[in-house]
This record gives structure tokens, sequence and C-alpha cells, in this order.
């Protein structure tokens, strides 16, 4: 958004989940299940199929292709036997046999092409949803991420629209792949041998019942196993981001012992999830040989008495394996479609988030902004409470506002405001006599640089950094920028220059460095309204010195809004804004608010220590 940006550079995300969450707050993948079937939310999801309905329509073709050939193949098998072998017709017997191997042949060539087809749309449902979801993101106000751990966002937009997107691109598919494969076997065995057929069906009471248990139990275990995992990813990716702290207080053991504890757990859900799943298989399989012994026997029974031929026992052996297969998978889809399902709930839960903070339908767009900013009668509240209470100020071009107060005053949500991450209840902010919500992004995302505490530095080099603000300057922009920001020589003292790579969380580089490094983004992308958040706390006092000297020749001929405690800075300022409980208490200039012997000079008193005559 903003020019300069916060946190602490590099790009992992795992800081987002927090130990002592409970189970169902961590959200690896979808960890509670849905209904089987939501219509709502079919509804949704089957809008993305619908741009590759032709692609979806040839895939259900070649499915229902497959289906026909695969069951088409043991009919000719038992044409061949009968009308052929069993009279020496070598001719007859090779037509049909080849016909089968045909249909073989061509069932596994509609299947390749069906599976080919559906990847394709596959990973276009992916990429298009993950693309809508990282926009709408994008555009959500400040307040859901304030209220929303960021492992949760990273899970909505990698596990559970994976799981969506399996179940959309394949698992309909599959599924109605078993279901032809289902019908066309058991019209065959009826067709065939209506008896024969009635011996196969007589184990699905035991099946049933068995399938019934499995997905009952299973459906317990695998949310057990996806929670588990869901806890054991929040763990590491904690653990991995606080490894400083861990060695810096000697935890690695009780950090060890933590991780071993959810680790085991995750290895009992597993392992209880997986002996459910491989008993099914089992089960299905004791029914499908059952079903042989009893069709060999009581067909072995009906030829003897010229009931039925050989070409048929074959063939109905043939589909008795035809006839268990596809029971088998479709009861794996049923879990597929419930964890879909809350999968699915949840995407379209983030998409339904409200995108407070919207640009204007007829947008003004300032051709040269000069920096006037006015805060009028300005309340604002995150939640019940007011944070913000009538706060009112001006600004004129070129002026230096700083703000002092006790944490919580309001200081930072005044900086938040005037970047427009957040709009205020009651009043309004003006740039140029313009509200701020009238405004177009553009005009307002350019003319507004923030520079903060503890700056975000991207993946990338340290010119990528610093060419933030203006992705097109050229490199000798870039170096120029970063000589005003008195970042040039330490860049340069680094093997690669400004090539050198940024590091995860910048660990290859000091607090300072990273702020001398924004301040350089800043200055290239020369906003006419500055924002510094504490920009020079926790630095040390050289590197603070550099700090101050590129803030200066940053500050010049700039509008400036400074949340700072530091004695030159405040000095500095044009008027000082003195904030207690979300209210303007006191203000004017540093020498007026020491005489008052307010608010202000309780403050000076603390926060430097100094003796201030009367």
């Amino acid at each position: 958004m903003m020019h300069g940006g916060g946190g602490g550079g590099g790009g992992g995300f795992g800081g987002g989940l927090n130990r002592g969450m409970g189970p169902g707050m961590l959200a690896n993948v979808a960890d509670v299940d849905g209904a089987v079937y939501n219509s709502h939310v079919t509804r949704r999801a089957l809008a993305y199929v619908k741009p590759y309905k032709w692609s979806v329509a040839f895939a259900l073709l070649m499915t229902l292709a497959q289906a026909a050939l695969m069951t088409i193949g043991p009919i000719w098998t038992k044409v061949a036997i009968d009308d052929h072998i069993s009279k020496g017709d070598i001719s007859g017997m090779t037509v049909y046999l080849g016909l089968t191997i045909v249909a073989y042949f061509g069932g596994f060539a509609t299947n390749w092409a069906q599976f080919q087809v559906m990847t394709v749309v596959g990973q276009r449902l992916l990429q298009v949803m993950r693309g809508d979801m990282v926009r709408h993101i994008q555009r959500l106000p400040l307040q859901y991420f304030d209220r929303t751990p960021a492992g949760v966002v990273v899970s909505r937009v990698i596990n559970d629209v994976q799981t969506v997107n399996e179940l959309l691109s394949n698992g309909i598919i599959q599924a109605l792949s078993d279901v032809l494969t289902l019908v066309f076997t058991v019209a065959a065995m009826v067709a065939l041998a209506p008896r024969l057929a009635l011996v196969t069906f007589a184990v699905m009471p035991l099946l049933s019942i068995a399938v019934w248990i499995f997905t009952e139990k299973a459906k317990v275990a695998y949310r057990r196993s996806r929670v588990t995992v869901a806890v054991l990813t929040g763990e590491f990716a904690e653990s991995f981001a606080g490894v400083r702290v861990v060695q810096a207080f000697a935890r690695e053991d009780s950090s060890q012992e933590q991780f071993d504890k959810i680790n085991e757990e995750n290895r009992v859900a597993n392992i209880s999830a997986n002996t459910l799943s491989s008993m099914l298989l089992p089960i299905v399989e004791l029914c499908n040989a059952a079903a042989t012994v009893a069709v060999i026997a009581y067909g072995g029974w009906l030829m003897v008495n010229n009931e039925v031929t050989l070409g048929i026992l074959v063939a109905f052996l043939a589909y008795i394996t035809r006839f268990f297969q596809p029971i088998r998978t479709l009861t794996q889809f049923y879990n597929q479609l419930q964890a879909a399902t809350a999968a699915a709930e949840k995407v379209f839960e983030l998409m339904d988030e409200k995108v407070t903070i919207e640009e204007s339908p007829t947008p003004i767009t300032l051709p040269r902004v000069r920096g006037e900013v006015e805060f009028r009668d300005v309340t604002f509240s995150y939640g019940r409470e007011p944070v913000l209470e009538d706060v009112s100020f001006h600004a004129d071009p070129g002026e230096m506002i700083a703000l002092v107060g006790h944490t919580g005053a309001g200081k930072t949500t005044i900086a938040s405001l005037l970047c427009r991450f957040y709009d205020p209840v009651e009043g309004a902010i003006l740039l140029d006599g313009d509200d701020l919500r009238d405004l177009s992004f553009k005009t307002l995302r350019e003319s507004i640089g923030l520079v903060l505490q503890d700056n975000f530095l991207f993946s990338g080099t340290i010119a990528d950094n610093i060419r933030y603000g203006r992705p097109l300057a050229s490199d000798d922009e870039v170096v120029a920028a970063a000589k005003v920001a008195n970042a040039h020589e330490f860049i340069m003292r680094m093997q690669l220059g400004y090539e050198t790579p940024v590091l995860e969380r910048a660990a290859n580089l000091s607090l300072g460095q990273r702020q001398l490094i924004a301040i350089a983004r800043a200055v290239l992308a020369n906003p006419r309204v500055l924002i510094l958040d504490e920009a020079t706390s926790n630095i040390d006092s050289q590197t603070e010195l550099l700090v101050q000297q590129a803030l200066g020749k940053l500050l010049a001929g700039r509008t400036s809004l400074v949340i700072a405690h530091r004695l030159s800075t405040i000095r500095a300022a044009d008027q000082v804004l003195v904030l207690d409980g979300g209210r303007v208490i006191e203000r004017g200039t540093h020498q007026s608010l020491l005489r008052q012997r307010g608010h202000y000079f309780s403050l000076y008193q603390q926060q430097f220590a100094e003796m201030v005559p009367a």
C-alpha cells in the first residue's frame, strides 16, 4: 500500500499461528466437517467451472465412453468363447478377442484423455480461485487482519482451495465414472444371468454395514488427523519463527518436548485414520472373494445343468471385480465431498468478507498535491470503545506535526487513518481540501509515504526493495535515493552491493540498515506527505545520526506527521499534539508546551530525563 510497509522482512508466514490456540482455531486444512451437500456453496463453486464447460463436457463424454467400453469387453469375451471357441471357429474367435482388446485399449485412451483435460481444467480453476482470493484479500480492511491469524489466511488460499479444486477437477468426474461403471456393470450382469447377479448381490448387506461403519468412524478419525496436522504445523511455524528467542532463553528442550507431544498426537491420529482406511479394503476384497466363490460354485452347477455357458461364467467373473471396485472408491468420495464442502464454506466465507475501504465511484485525481493535511472532528473506533474522539488539527504544506503521548493514546491510529487504512467513524480527513474518501487510490498512494520503526523488506535484492515504491525507476535513480538516505556506503560494502539478496526476516541486515533502506524507498517514491512512526527508535547512536541526517533530507519541503520520542525530532516540529485517551489535550510548539508545565512537560521529564527550567 503505502511506501515503507511494516514488519520484519523476508516472507515467512508462520508467525501468524499462535501457541495455545485451540485446534479448532488453527486451519492448516478444513478442520471441521461440512454437510455432504450445500446447495449455495455448490452453486458458487460450480460457477468457477462454467467457463470450462466444453472441456468438462468432453471429459464427461470420455467418462461415458470409458464406462461403456470397459463394460462391453467381457460381453465380447463371452461371444468369443460361446459362439466361436466352442465351435472351433478360430477366425471368429480372433475377431472378437481383437474387439475385446480394442475395447480395453479404448477404455484406457478415453480415461487418459479425460484425465489430461481435467488436469488442465483443475490447474486453471486453482489459478483463478487463488487469484480471486488474493485480489480480495489485498482489498480487505486491516480490521480483518487484526482479528485473523496469518496462518488461517494462508490455509484458506493454499489448503482449502486445493481441497475444493480436487473435488471439482477430479473427484466429481471420478465419482460419475464409478457410478456409470457400477450401473453398466449391474445392467450387464442382470442381462447375462439374473440368478448369478442375485448371488453376487447377496453380499451387499454385509458390505453396506461395513461401509456405513467405516464412513462414520473415518469421519471422526480423519477430522482428528486434520486438526493434529494443523496444530503440528502451527507449532513448528512458531518455533521456527521464534528460534532466536528459544535459543536465547535456553528453551530448546522445552520447545522440543512440546513439539514431540503434538507430533505424537499426530502420529496416533494418523494411525487411527489409516487403520480404519486399511480395514475397508480387506472387507471389500473379502466380499469380492465371497461373491467370486459363490458365482463359481453356483455358476458351475448351472453349467452342469446347461443353464449357463462357460462364456457367461467368464464374463461374470470379470464383472465381479468391476462391481466392487467403484463401491470402494465411492466410499472415499463421500469423505472427499464432506471435506471439500467444509473447505468451500471457509473459502467463500473469506470471499464474503466486506471490503470497507473502497475507491469512490467518481474519484478525484489531483494533478499536483501540495501536502495540506487536515483532521476535522475525527472519531474512530476499532470496536465498541472509541480510540479517537473529536481529533482536529491542520498542517500547511511543508509543516511538521509531532504526535506524543503514552502507549495507546491513539498516535498510530492517526497515522493509519491518514494512510486510509481505516475510515473515520465521524468527521473527515482532508488532503489539499479534499476528503480522502473522495480521492483516487492512485493520488492517495502516490502522495503519502510511510517509514516505520521496524520496516518490512521483501524477498529479493536491496535494489528491489528500494525500487518497490517506483518499480520503473532506473538503477541510477535507485543509487541516488540510497545516497540521499545515507544507505549507499553500507550497501557498497556488501559483497554484491545493490544485488545483495535480502534473507528471511532481513536477517542479514541490522535494524538501522533496514531503516536506511526504507528511507531510500521513500526518497525514491517522493511522496508529498510523509509519516514517520518512531523511525529512529531502537537503533544505536551512530546509526541514529545517519538516520536523522537522512530524515532531514527526506523531510525537507514535505508535510510530515511524526510519531516520536526523540527530542531532536520533536524540537523541530511546527506543532506538537499531545494525546491522551484518544483526545488532543495539549497543542503548541515544543517550547510553548514546556512553559505550560502540563502533560507534555511531565512526559518530557519522564522520557528525556532532562532538567527543564521553570
